[in-house]
């Protein structure tokens, strides 16, 4: 059973930097697309930025193109979200997501099958 556990979440002015870290456990974390989503109150689940398991070519909202960086490291099975000139509107639930289908469309929410249970970051102006 994979499980997807998001931490480093919290409440930082505007301008500031803060990295979000995913941790993917009873997966074989090599074979895995992952993506970091965010949903803000009243609206949909965002897409954030994706690396898929070919580590080919990573995927950023535009929205966040320029400011966030998401990485990962195969041999922790970690997925890391660094997050810099963090803006109030950034402000949401931010969601640590996976999944084993392979050519698939990874900026789409409904591609992931695994999914954490969400981190609030909170940017204050």
């Amino acid at each position: 059973q994979v499980q997807v556990v998001e931490s480093g979440g919290g409440l930082v002015q505007a301008g500031a930097s803060l990295t979000l870290s995913c941790a993917v456990s009873g997966s074989t974390f090599s074979r895995l697309t992952t993506g970091w989503f965010r949903q803000a109150p009243g609206k949909e689940r965002e897409f954030v930025a994706a690396v898929p398991w070919s580590l080919r070519r990573t995927a950023y909202a535009d929205s966040v193109k320029g400011r966030f960086l998401i990485s990962r490291d195969n041999a922790k099975n970690t997925l890391d979200l660094q997050m810099n000139i963090l803006k109030p509107e950034d402000t949401a639930v931010y969601y640590c997501a996976a999944t084993y289908k392979a050519g698939s469309d990874y900026v789409s929410k409904w591609t992931y099958d695994y999914w954490g249970q969400g981190t609030q970051v909170t940017v204050s102006s």
